[in-house]
Parts: structure tokens; sequence; C-alpha cells
């Protein structure tokens, strides 16, 4: 029993690892992004000022989709389901292979030349690191937190309910306290950091 209990806690670390890894990569890319890129398309339709070519962008061309597939990866694989992982993944792929090819369709309208060179070096997915161009820009602490609080505390709150929940099934108290502190923390910075965008400027920075 105790050796299963720590298979099950290194199982779930492991998970962790793989979906912070993925917050990370969504934190960096846009943190060094410029404005008006590497954001959500408008209903105006989509929007690009200028090309993401160093950072994340240096070594694949959809870090922002690579990032939200590690994070729902780590959930994913806490089902313990080899068949709803594989599922995951091919879902994944079809749902966001359109939206992917309609924004880099959109980029080579727009800018050509450069964006063909910059798509023929660079992978879409699987990065290379040795490309790896540093950020011409200089990372946004207030872009980041106001862009990805959003999935900081998303990831959080469904890890501490797997746990919690886990904890349940089994008849079991042992709850993972950091994922429970974890959860509190980044759920009131949210509701903050949601207050200080909505009734504050101290987020904006009007070149980024």
């Amino acid at each position: 029993m105790l050796a299963c209990q720590l298979f099950y806690r290194l199982f779930l670390n492991g998970t962790q690892v793989i979906s912070l890894l993925g917050l990370y990569v969504r934190v960096y890319t846009v943190g060094h992004s410029a404005k008006n890129t590497s954001g959500r398309n408008t209903s105006q339709g989509q929007v690009a000022d200028s090309l993401n070519t160093t950072g994340m962008y240096s070594i694949m061309r959809h870090p922002l989709y690579v990032g939200n597939f590690l994070m729902w990866l780590g959930l994913a694989m806490l089902t313990c389901n080899f068949w709803f992982v594989v599922s995951f993944c091919l879902l994944y792929c079809v749902y966001y292979e359109r939206i992917m090819y309609a924004e880099e369709q959109f980029l080579k309208r727009k800018f050509g030349a450069l964006y063909s060179d910059w798509a023929q070096t660079v992978p879409a997915f699987i990065p290379k690191f040795r490309l790896f161009v540093k950020s011409d820009l200089s990372f946004s602490w207030r872009k980041a937190l106001m862009k990805e609080k959003n999935g900081f505390f998303a990831l959080f709150l469904l890890f501490a309910v797997f746990d919690v929940v886990g904890e349940l099934v089994n008849n079991s108290h042992n709850y993972n306290y950091f994922l429970l502190w974890m959860c509190g923390i980044s759920g009131v910075g949210y509701l903050i950091l949601k207050l200080l965008k909505h009734n504050t400027k101290l987020l904006q920075e009007p070149s980024r």
C-alpha cells in the first residue's frame, strides 16, 4: 500500500512538471512578445502588427499551442487511462490544426517572404534549440501576469481537485497541501489581478 501511494505521488509530481513546463512556455512567450501579437483573435479578426521570430518563436512556430498541449497533457495523464490520453492528443491535433493553418495563411499573406523564409527554417512544434535567438524585447511581468493569470489558477485548481477526489475515493486524507496552498494563492492572485486590470492602469503597458 505504501509503495502504491509513493508511486502515485511520484506520478502526480511528474504530471505537474509537464503542465508547469507548458505554463512556463506560455509565460515566456507572452512576456517577450510585442504588442498585438501572440494573442487571441479579436472580433475584428486576426491581429499581427509584427512577426515574432525571436525567443520561443526562433525555435518553433507555435509555442503557445505547444504550451497549451503540455498543460492539458499533464492533466489528462492524471486519469491514468492510456486511451483517454491518446484520444486527448488526437482531438487536440484535430481541433488546433485548422486554427493553426488559418493563422499561418494570414501571416503568409501579410508578411510574405519574411514569413515564408522564417517558416521554412523553424519547425511548427518540435523545438530546434540550436536555432534559439534571444528575444529583442525585455520580459514584461505585467503582460505575462495579465494574460496568463487564468491558466495559472486553472492549473492548480484542477490539480488540487484531482488530489482531493483521489484521496476521498481511496478513503484517505493524505492531501497534497502544497497543491491546496498553491490553489488558494493562485485563486487570490487571480482575483487581485482581475480587480487591478478593471479598476487601475497598473498592469497596462502602452508599448506591450
